[in-house]
């Protein structure tokens, strides 16, 4: 097997795993009372991802020998990633959820970065793409992303400082 296809392989089983771990949370702040900001936004980034997976899967040769250094800048995402998710714990989602009355997390990395689970996708959707050469993968997806990203934080900033004043 590749190097590609097991990076490639482990970013789909990480993403699947994710998805349900925020499908149960969805849930289940669902049924604490809260409410999704922005459902109609949440399929583009669905399309973002799932279309950024395919072209590297479909585009890139097999063979193609990986830049090492980028590599390890993906695993240290992970871990920030890993970090974002257990700082949020049973709040952690890809839907934008808003709970009235919650505290707002500020510890983790939420001390440093006011979003920082947007900032490790938005690395891993530059990184992974570079590190095996595909220069115009990284630049068409991490501006679909920053285009999305951007529309989604002015959102869920707006959302949170209702909170704050409720």
């Amino acid at each position: 097997m590749s190097i590609l296809y097991a990076v490639l392989g482990f970013v789909v089983a990480q993403r699947a795993v994710e998805l349900g771990i925020a499908a149960r949370n969805t849930a289940r702040l669902r049924e604490e009372g809260a409410v999704e900001v922005d459902a109609l936004g949440y399929p583009w980034f669905v399309v973002l991802h799932g279309a950024w997976l395919a072209s590297l899967i479909l585009l890139l040769p097999t063979d193609v020998a990986p830049s090492w250094p980028l590599l390890a800048v993906f695993a240290a995402l992970q871990l920030g990633r890993l970090w974002v998710i257990a700082t949020l714990g049973r709040r952690w989602t890809t839907r934008i959820m808003v709970l009235p009355g919650a505290m707002l997390v500020e510890g983790g990395p939420y001390r440093y970065l006011r979003h920082p689970n947007y900032a490790v996708v938005a690395g891993e959707i530059a990184v992974v793409p570079l590190a095996f050469g595909a220069i115009a993968i990284a630049i068409v997806f991490s501006a679909g992303n920053l285009a999305l990203i951007a529309r989604r934080i002015a959102i869920e900033d707006r959302a949170l400082a209702l909170c704050r004043q409720a």
